[in-house]
């Protein structure tokens, strides 16, 4: 009998920690206040892991060197992020000191070449080799070298600082600065979205909304372990499920498409007690609030609301894409608008302070799932000098969730394919990869 060969495990050493400040920076602290919706995303660290190939200039010292020096400009222009985030004593609420504190830069070394990592199971490096997570510092980075002069950068950003769209103009600054561009956002830091006077909503964010403590979201009912997991999605399957899911001359986003055949799929994953299920999306509401000149679009912070929708499983299973697609569409365009916005913020106006959370996120609602895309995320375009990268995408460090999560973004390519990450059940996981569009991502197709 023929031996099967090992796979070799990742190990990574960890060769040396820096402190990155801004280089122009005010000796008086400025203190910036979390807005309502800052409150609402809470605090917890969301990680980008960006990979490339060897590069072909300069060697990986002088590199980290360049991305040292290039990060300190940035934190000019983001100087939030050099900060430190504190509980104040007397409104019970976190708020962001701009004292210069800095960012960690943590390097490291892996055993391992580039194509031989396991780039599917999400698991293994986040758990402590390839993500660093130090609750003192708002941002970190850790690049980590490999044995084929490969590089991986992954970032680790504290929620409060902002969400996707902040970061992924922080990111794309850093790499325009380290290549000696002008940055194409003028970062807006000014954190100034407050509520009507007085403030009012419609009462049905009662029932989709919850205030809760530290101790609500540690006992999050979890009935399984959740896994992580990347996945490969081609344009083929992404235009395929596109036309399914439009029908009548009504043309669904691909968005939308995907979300229609996710949620059809995931039914056969249940329980047999359930017999509803919901599916959420993550909205960014920056042109909602920002009006026709969209002047919010450089805004800084966090501008999300979760937009829910629900189904019976029976629905589910019988109704084609396009219906399915239909119920998707009603169900996000109840949040991708200014008045959905502005309930929102005078809710948490009426209920501060505290942590203020969906009902669905901390698994009281039932079965669900979170889709968040990311299709504007700069991912191929995140060249630090030595090329674009083979791959970028999102992870989390959390385990303690109460609803499966995907989280979209453009493929490295450019070519109008998809990574997906996932935290999901690990029955829903093996539904998902039954057919050919939810594809384990490989080095193959990664072309490593």
């Amino acid at each position: 009998m023929e031996d099967v060969p090992i796979q070799p495990k990742l190990q990574v050493t960890f060769t040396k920690k820096s402190i990155i400040k801004a280089t122009n920076h005010s000796s008086e602290p400025r203190i910036l206040h979390l807005s309502n919706l800052d409150l609402l995303s809470g605090r917890f660290p969301i990680t980008y892991f960006y990979f490339y190939r060897r590069p072909t200039t300069d060697s990986s010292i002088a590199i980290i060197e360049s991305l040292k020096i290039s990060l300190a400009k940035t934190l000019n222009h983001y100087y939030p992020f050099a900060g430190k985030i504190i509980q104040n004593a007397t409104t019970n609420e976190p708020e962001i000191i701009c004292d210069n504190s800095g960012a960690l830069v943590v390097e490291a070394k892996a055993n391992l070449q580039l194509n031989a990592l396991n780039f599917y199971d999400l698991n293994e490096p986040l758990q402590g080799k390839l993500v660093t997570v130090n609750p003192e510092f708002p941002l970190q980075i850790q690049i980590t070298t490999y044995a084929c002069g490969g590089i991986s950068i992954t970032f680790t950003f504290d929620h409060a600082l902002g969400d996707a769209s902040a970061f992924g103009k922080f990111l794309l600054a850093w790499s325009e600065i380290i290549r000696g561009k002008p940055i194409s956002t003028i970062p807006d830091h000014q954190r100034n979205i407050l509520p009507r006077s007085p403030p009012t909503y419609h009462p049905n964010l009662n029932d989709t909304m919850m205030k809760c403590t530290m101790e609500d979201i540690k006992n999050i009912p979890m009935l399984k372990k959740l896994i992580k997991r990347l996945y490969y999605i081609d344009r083929t399957s992404i235009d395929k499920l596109q036309k399914l899911a439009s029908s009548n001359g009504v043309k669904r986003t691909k968005i939308e498409a995907f979300s229609a055949y996710v949620w059809k799929t995931m039914v056969s994953a249940m329980e047999t007690e359930h017999s509803r299920c919901k599916m959420g999306w993550l909205v960014d509401g920056r042109s909602r609030l920002g009006g026709d000149w969209n002047y919010m679009s450089d805004y800084i912070g966090n501008v999300l609301s979760v937009a829910f929708g629900e189904a019976s499983i029976e629905e589910l299973k019988s109704n084609s894409l396009s219906e399915i697609a239909d119920v998707v569409h009603a169900a996000i365009s109840k949040a991708t608008n200014k008045a959905h916005f502005l309930d929102l913020i005078d809710w948490i106006e009426c209920h501060r302070p505290g942590l203020m959370l969906s009902r669905v996120v901390l698994g009281l609602g039932g079965p669900g799932l979170v889709v968040s895309s990311g299709q504007r995320f700069p991912v191929s375009e995140l060249d630090f000098g030595f090329g674009s990268p083979v791959l970028g995408t999102v992870g989390s460090t959390i385990e303690r969730i109460g609803v499966s999560y995907l989280n979209q973004r453009p493929s490295a390519k450019g070519d109008g394919s998809w990574t997906v990450s996932a935290i999901l059940e690990p029955k829903l996981a093996a539904i998902l990869e039954l057919d050919s569009v939810f594809q384990p991502m490989t080095a193959t197709l990664l072309q490593l």
